[in-house]
């Protein structure tokens, strides 16, 4: 057991990536059907529901309208994870068929269009020795947005994609997502309190309902079929998809920085705030968008993303930390000095 925390340590690889690929595993083995998968469908969307609300009760509105006057930072983060990222998802048009399936494309658009990452960007961003206050104000209000705006940006970009997109899929948006998001902000003054002494545990409820609506993904694509269509040279093609866009978008917030003339802390937070998908919101979201549709190979390359955009992160935000804490002391001599 201690080899394998230290393995996993060492290689970074996040125990809830971990825990949704063990997941992805039963679905393929033992994929519910029949009435044991309406059964967990009406839960997949319970579960969806407490989501979201626990996702609107945990966010400060205060803390987030506070932290607009850095506007130019946040309009950074925004442009980069509602414009760059989806045009670059379009883009990815040239690759098919020859290298992505059209489900595959369909994924890498709906990968682009997703708020950022709220813990992860907050977190790497204090590693780093970043502006933490303007990162949860961004990342926060990012997901705010996220919840209107990724299912318009997807209604406008995937209709022509394959993705059958109605006014059923908007309303199914508002009252599966949006309802219990806002029911969450009304709430907050009387159980904000509560949610935050018991983090914990309700960590467990979050990541129970994640693993849920991956097995209820992934256990429809069994059982039509779909994995059939994956093969494996395609899957590595993905990854370097993955790999490929992730690179692209860390050298543009880091270009978008330094033009801005950003000091040190704020080009941090638009590094790791604008750079970043959310898995949390993004697999649920395909499941109300796409429960009619083939949505284990569309929320593919989002969990494939997921897992190197962490890894990645954690080892620059390491390299970031280390590099600001030895340039500490040089500064703190040269300020010594000015006072003496």
């Amino acid at each position: 057991m201690r080899f394998g925390r230290t393995l996993l340590t060492k290689t970074r690889i996040d125990g809830f990536i971990l825990a949704i690929l063990a997941t992805v595993g039963i679905a393929t083995l033992l994929p519910a059907s029949g009435h044991t998968a309406e059964g967990f469908s009406v839960a997949t969307t319970i579960a969806v529901g407490l989501l979201f609300f626990l996702y609107g009760a945990r966010l400060s509105t205060r803390d987030a309208i506070r932290g607009l006057a850095h506007w130019r930072l946040h309009l950074t983060v925004f442009g980069a994870t509602y414009v760059l990222f989806p045009l670059l998802g379009l883009a990815s048009i040239v690759l098919v068929p020859w290298a992505l399936s059209n489900e595959l494309y369909l994924g890498i658009v709906f990968l682009c269009v997703l708020p950022s990452t709220v813990q992860s960007s907050i977190a790497f961003t204090s590693i780093a020795k970043g502006n933490v206050p303007a990162a949860v104000c961004s990342a926060s209000v990012s997901n705010m947005l996220g919840v209107v705006l990724s299912p318009l940006l997807i209604a406008l970009l995937m209709s022509g994609g394959g993705a059958a997109f109605d006014l059923g899929s908007i309303l199914g948006i508002v009252l599966q997502l949006l309802v219990p998001f806002v029911a969450g902000q009304l709430a907050r003054r009387w159980i904000g309190g509560w949610i935050t002494a018991h983090a914990a545990p309700l960590k467990l409820v979050d990541r129970g309902s994640i693993l849920l609506v991956v097995y209820t993904a992934f256990s429809e694509g069994v059982t039509q079929g779909v994995w059939s269509k994956l093969s494996v040279d395609r899957l590595f093609i993905l990854i370097g998809v993955c790999v490929v866009l992730l690179a692209i978008m860390l050298g543009l917030t880091t270009l978008a920085g330094r033009l801005a003339k950003f000091n040190r802390g704020d080009q941090i937070t638009a590094l790791f705030c604008g750079s970043k998908k959310s898995l949390a919101s993004g697999l649920p979201m395909a499941t109300v968008l796409f429960g009619g549709h083939q949505v284990g190979l569309i929320v593919l390359p989002l969990m494939l993303f997921h897992q190197i955009q962490l890894m990645t992160c954690a080892w620059l935000a390491g390299r970031f930390g280390r590099r600001a804490e030895d340039q500490s002391p040089g500064i703190a001599r040269i300020a010594a000095t000015r006072s003496g």
